[in-house]
């Protein structure tokens, strides 16, 4: 990006937050109570404008948000017998390493009709990840990284989609304003219909212990489930229709999406009668103990131009000097290991499927639990998200009521991921298969523990420190363990 439109951007930021503390400092602000229902939101431009009376956050024709997130981890060195053996290039690097991204995001949302709405969100990133985005599985260290991008911000379009809600009776929900809902109330039985370009994650496999993950957990792996391989470019967004019933206390979700054209890559391929992947939703919202909770089922099918573990091994091992990694003349992650089977060799239209449970449970006011787990078939290589074929993860969020500051948040988490049977031969004879590949393989489960805490300041900032210790990472024992500390700055306005 142009250094004037980088400056640009900071420039608007810095104007919007220091319009927001003005505001928050007046004495009409000082003075004015917040409005029913809005007491323990976080400080932000829409709030400002209902306090003024110049906006209605129960009944919004449009709203604007944004958020400012920066993430600085260190990686410190740790012990392997190899690194990128024979050639292969997707081993973590053992030495010591920092990454970083940064992000600058603003929500815009439009009403155009009764239960009409369009949604825009363009966002800039830069970011340095660690070993280019190469040797973790299931487990990496930033959910904000990206397979396609550079140190350098770089200003890209992640979502523009509209939505139409149909109101088919009973209560009436109130929906209160946020980025990408507007505050309306609508029927408790309703369809709500959307279509456009936006990540699947956010109509699918929603959590609300760990909810925005740019407030709670960095590690990508309680972001979703670890082996759900559902359809993306390299940024994480795609197209596609997604349509969901509500009944009362009931969800059921189906949705379509487009895949990339080549496994991890930026252009997706709109081809929806041959190459897609669907995902199946059925959710039950319940009270246990007088405390909310949810149980949410998942499924997930991909029918995708990808290459199988097994019958790359048997080609290679048919013709192990013309149909090795280094001969490729295809896509294949820049291998070099003419020793080692590869995925290009038998890339030809497959069937991924899996399914999968989240659950979250509170326990006290601002205290709950979370569950996911899941299980794919593991016969072909990830298309779109990382390479795992089982995962799991659980953990505890809890915000700081409790001791006074209800802003901070704070939790700590586990997950663990694992490959099939093929796919770890495959990788063992030094294939490479999207993040991982380190020329050889002890398999071993890949397992992370993260802890974080988050401190408020002003209602609209907050400073996050974070720990994670990383086991096994590339599924490989002889890697690891490995020590990462992170911090992040996050703004909302």
């Amino acid at each position: 990006m142009h250094p004037r439109i980088e400056r640009g951007k900071r420039g608007l930021f810095a104007v919007l937050v220091g319009l927001a503390l003005a505001l928050r400092a007046s004495p009409a602000t000082a003075q004015a109570a917040p409005p029913a229902g809005h007491e323990d939101e976080a400080f932000d431009i829409m709030n400002l404008l209902a306090q003024h009376g110049l906006h209605d956050l129960d009944d919004e024709a449009w709203n604007i948000y944004g958020q400012f997130t920066y993430i600085a981890s260190q990686k410190f060195a740790f012990h392997a017998k190899y690194t990128n053996l024979n050639g292969s290039v997707n081993s973590l690097v053992p030495g010591a390493e920092r990454s970083f991204t940064a992000t600058f995001t603003p929500f815009f949302a439009l009403k155009l009709w009764p239960g009409g709405e369009a949604y825009f969100v363009p966002e800039v990133i830069a970011e340095r990840p660690l070993s280019d985005l190469r040797g973790i599985g299931g487990s990496i260290q930033n959910f904000e990284l990206q397979k396609s991008g550079g140190e350098v911000p770089q200003l890209y379009r992640s979502r523009i989609f509209l939505r139409q809600t149909i109101g088919l009776g009973g209560k009436r929900i109130k929906q209160e304003s946020n980025p990408m809902q507007l505050g309306s109330t609508v029927d408790s039985r309703r369809i709500v219909l959307t279509a456009g370009t936006f990540t699947v994650l956010d109509v699918f496999d929603r959590n609300n212990v760990t909810w925005d993950p740019r407030q709670t957990f960095l590690n990508m792996a309680f972001m979703t489930h670890s082996s759900w391989d559902f359809a993306a470019d390299a940024r994480g967004y795609s197209l596609g229709a997604a349509a969901e019933l509500y009944w009362d206390d009931w969800a059921l979700r189906i949705g379509r999406m487009a895949p990339p054209a080549q496994p991890n890559q930026l252009p997706i391929v709109i081809d929806y009668l041959h190459q897609y992947a669907d995902a199946f939703e059925l959710e039950h919202d319940h009270k246990l103990f007088g405390q909310p909770g949810a149980a949410r089922l998942l499924a997930y099918r991909n029918h995708e131009i990808v290459g199988r573990f097994n019958e790359a091994i048997a080609a290679y091992e048919a013709d192990p000097a013309g149909k090795n990694a280094k001969a490729c003349t295809g896509f294949n992650y820049g291998s070099g290991n003419a020793t080692a089977p590869d995925l290009c060799w038998v890339r030809r239209p497959n069937t991924k499927v899996g399914i999968g449970i989240n659950l979250e449970q509170y326990v006290a006011k601002d205290i709950g639990f979370f569950f996911r787990g899941m299980i794919a078939d593991g016969r072909t290589e990830v298309d779109a998200f990382d390479p795992a074929d089982r995962s799991l993860s659980f953990g505890g969020v809890a915000k700081g009521s409790a001791w006074h500051r209800p802003f901070d948040v704070t939790g700590v988490g586990f997950a663990s991921s694992w490959i099939s049977k093929e796919h770890a031969r495959y990788l063992a004879m030094g294939g490479v298969d999207g993040f991982v590949g380190d020329g050889a393989l002890t398999k071993a489960s890949e397992r992370v523990i993260d802890l974080f805490y988050s401190v408020n300041f002003l209602k609209a900032i907050w400073l996050t420190a974070d720990y994670q210790h990383l086991w096994n990472p590339g599924f490989n024992s002889d890697r690891g363990p490995v020590n990462i500390l992170s911090g992040r700055v996050h703004a909302e306005f």
